[in-house]
């Protein structure tokens, strides 16, 4: 078996057929009319402005600038902070010559966030010669390996730093043993680090791991449980948008209700940016069966992924754009090949291979699924691909044991996943 064993197949059936709807929005309507302060979130970058205007050489000002910068685009999405905190600890890092270990990871940190993992990495083995801090460092080396596809050199990190009762080494071994396709023990490991950040009582803490928490047990199929972990990270922030977000998606996917979907994202979307919330409305537009919707939201998806600063954040989303909606499989194999050469990982290498089967190489694509891929991630938008170019080969057998895992993770595709699924 190369698939990940989520929950028993019959179990999932049941689950979904025993209860419609867990959403109430006398749970969540009160934070719908809640937003970001961006002003408030500008103004505190602006002290640091004018303390560096009065006093240039305190090079300390610009990693807090760059703190306040990350602070905007965290809450607003807007990637132009990010950028500008990036210029920051850049000069910061240059003035102190890399000898700083905290700013080199803070940078890394950064680039992380722009997806420029191997720049991160070059960041982050300049902190671990520097000698302090390591244990700070080695965590972030397992992160960076993890998402570059190291996944051995990922393993040899994680187990540097084992500490069953730390918050940071159980949310790696989480994002571990998901990797490894074990959700349950992803979960039991993410329930620990809810545990630790509930009790030190930090409220960054525990907002993270309720989410992270709920995308798990998303995945696992207790929708219930969930929701109430993304309420109550709304609880602590109401701004939260990835919470928001979240609820959305049980409300469109679980309950089949876009409606209620499409109120939440045009809550979000009125003080939170981001190029993907386009790709939400496009599929709840293409449930709806309203082309017309769904061509105008991506046309605003492409229109936004323009603007240089995104960089190569948005790779992978493009492939399946060209792929999926604009039939531009050449345009899609050229991405797909440059985010192979960024991030050489079974998922990279899946969205070349679905952009050479898009474009009618069906033999290119199987030998790419066959040597990067199979088995080696459990991720069901791969293993959709990877059903669909196995059954262009005529490999029936692999094409039913996918199809039954597919439908088991119907939740995480989405509803206009269904009918593509059952006619594997």
């Amino acid at each position: 078996m190369i698939l990940r064993k989520y929950l028993p197949f019959i179990t999932v059936l049941l689950m979904f057929s025993c209860k419609d709807t867990v959403t109430n929005s006398k749970d969540y309507s009160e934070y719908l009319s809640e937003k970001a302060d961006k002003s408030a979130l500008v103004a505190n970058a602006q002290q640091w402005t004018d303390k560096l205007n009065e006093d240039p050489n305190q090079f300390p000002y610009l990693v807090k600038r760059a703190a306040a910068y990350t602070s905007v685009f965290d809450a607003t999405g807007d990637i132009d902070y990010l950028i500008k905190a990036e210029e920051d600890l850049k000069q910061a890092v240059e003035i102190t010559k890399g000898k700083t270990t905290s700013y080199l990871k803070s940078l890394a940190s950064n680039y992380i966030s722009q997806h420029r993992f191997k720049e991160a990495l070059q960041l982050l083995k300049q902190a671990e010669e520097n000698g302090d801090k390591l244990n700070g460092t080695k965590k972030m080396l397992f992160d960076v390996h993890l998402e570059l596809g190291n996944y051995l050199t990922a393993e040899s990190y994680l187990k540097s730093f084992k500490n069953t009762s730390d918050f940071d080494y159980l949310i790696r071994s989480a994002k571990w043993e998901d990797h490894k396709g074990n959700l349950e023990g992803a979960i039991a490991q993410m329930e620990k680090a809810k545990a630790i950040a509930e009790s030190s009582n930090l409220k960054g803490l525990k907002q993270w791991s309720y989410t992270n928490l709920a995308d798990f047990y998303g995945h696992a199929g207790e929708i219930e449980k969930s929701y109430n972990l993304y309420l109550k990270a709304l609880a602590l922030d109401s701004t939260d948008a990835y919470a928001k977000k979240g609820i959305a998606w049980i409300a469109f996917s679980y309950e089949k209700n876009p409606n209620v979907a499409q109120k939440i994202i045009d809550s979000i979307v009125t003080y939170y940016s981001a190029p993907d919330y386009e790709l939400f409305k496009a599929e709840i537009a293409d449930f709806n069966q309203d082309e017309a919707t769904k061509n105008s939201t991506i046309t605003n998806y492409n229109d936004m992924v323009r603007n240089k600063n995104y960089g190569d954040m948005y790779n992978a989303y493009n492939v399946v754009v060209y792929t999926d909606e604009m039939l531009l499989p050449e345009r899609a194999i050229e991405i797909a090949k440059l985010e192979v050469k960024n991030r050489p990982t079974p998922q990279s290498y899946d969205l070349l291979a679905w952009s050479y089967f898009k474009k009618g190489d069906v033999e290119k694509a199987n030998a790419i699924i066959e040597k990067y891929v199979e088995g080696q991630t459990f991720e069901p938008a791969v293993l959709y691909h990877i059903a669909e170019i196995y059954k262009a080969m005529g490999k029936t057998d692999q094409v039913l044991e996918l199809k039954n895992e597919l439908v088991a993770s119907l939740f995480e595709l989405g509803p206009t996943m269904k009918s593509k699924i059952n006619q594997l």
